[in-house]
């Protein structure tokens, strides 16, 4: 789960990491009232999306006045904002953040995140702020000082000073002391699995602060921390990913046109690897879990139809905890509620998999059997007018 930036500047301070200040605002009268609040005669308004390169789709203004905030403000509320990483619909923009100006000396990166080979929380550092990171660990990967967190001593006083003589800190060594045991606290605390401030900058007056901020929280930590879990702004996602999560499904949707229902992240991949080698394309990803019900599987059936660019579905369970019977019983149920307009094929195998063939055959329904993984997939990709 994603934060907005004015969420995860919110925790920012919570944790003694400097920030600007500002207010988050839905309106041009609530944006021009916290600018008056902010004072000075020029204000940045940055729109709130999930989605990085804001600055260079025009997601960030710098306003001189409070004409020119009005006509700023009013511009970004209500557009979709498209960057390099929202896609080509874009982002809505509901909020914009609305702050006072620095003056910037220096940009600096800081991230932490969890490298699962390592096992460890990983600090990074890189001169180079305010650019994609992504794009300098790709070009020009020496420019990032990366160094791993022991779990039991946790950050290191030593760790703080390699950070700061690498990115050339001198006076500010002892304000980033702070900031970096604040990103760790916030880490551990939280369950994050990513935080960065990109930039954090040097300002004119020698001092940092942290202009930008993003916070991803771990899913499955969420149950622990259901303040966090309310922040979660469903807007910014996915419309049908968003159900899926309701309902404890996992799905990420494909630009393709034959849609999958797994059990199993792998045996999804495999399923979807088997469409793409006979000619077909995935239309997403959904997997329904070992232990699912045949409610689940109704769910999940609901949601795969409520694509429009869907031309087959393809079922593919092994069953080993999940009993086939009961997800040929969430198919017949999903059918039976919904207007089917595409064909279904279906594969089950393993546990009571003749009991679930034996209902799906005598339920009346149109639908396509198979009795191995490869067949499946050639009857999905002809069912969609590939070459199968």
């Amino acid at each position: 789960m994603n934060l907005h930036e004015y969420q995860a500047k919110a925790l920012f301070r919570e944790h003694g990491i400097p920030v600007p200040e500002g207010e988050a605002v839905d309106t041009v009268d609530a944006a021009l009232a916290a600018a008056r609040r902010l004072g000075g005669e020029s204000w940045m308004v940055k729109a709130q999306v999930h989605a990085g390169g804001r600055g260079k789709a025009g997601g960030v203004k710098k306003a001189n006045g409070e004409a020119e905030l009005k006509a700023a403000v009013s511009a970004l509320l209500g557009s979709r904002l498209v960057t390099a990483q929202s896609g080509p619909e874009g982002q809505p923009v509901n909020k914009v953040l609305i702050e006072r100006p620095t003056a910037i000396a220096r940009e600096l990166y800081m991230g932490m995140l969890v490298d699962r080979e390592r096992e460890r929380i990983v600090l990074m550092a890189s001169e180079a702020g305010g650019m994609d990171i992504e794009q300098v660990a790709r070009e020009t990967p020496e420019k990032i000082l990366t160094l791993p967190i022991h779990p039991v001593t946790g950050l290191s006083g030593f760790q703080v000073r390699r950070v700061g003589f690498a990115l050339g800190l001198g006076p500010q060594i002892k304000a980033l002391g702070p900031i970096l045991e604040g990103l760790y606290r916030l880490f551990t605390e939280k369950d994050l699995s990513l935080v960065e401030i990109n930039p954090l900058v040097v300002t004119a007056e020698g001092e940092l602060l942290a202009i930008d901020a993003k916070i991803n929280l771990d899913d499955n930590a969420l149950y622990r921390h259901s303040d966090l879990a309310e922040l979660r702004d469903p807007s910014q996602e996915d419309e049908r990913e968003y159900q899926a999560s309701l309902h404890g499904l996992n799905y990420i949707r494909l630009d393709g046109n034959i849609a999958c229902m797994v059990n199993g992240a792998g045996l999804a991949m495999a399923t979807m690897d088997l469409i793409k080698l006979h000619g077909g394309e995935p239309a997403n990803f959904l997997d329904v879990g070992g232990g699912t019900s045949a409610e689940k599987v109704a769910e999940a059936f609901k949601l795969i139809l409520s694509d429009p660019n869907v031309r087959a579905i393809l079922v593919n369970i092994f069953g080993g905890i999940v009993r086939c019977d009961l997800i040929a019983e969430g198919i017949i149920q999903a059918v039976q509620e919904v207007d089917l307009t595409v064909p279904v094929v279906v594969r089950l195998e393993g546990t009571n998999a003749e009991a679930g063939r034996r209902l799906l055959a005598d339920s009346g329904l149109d639908l396509i059997t198979a009795a191995d993984l490869t067949a499946a997939a050639q009857k999905a990709v002809a069912a969609a007018g590939g070459q199968g």
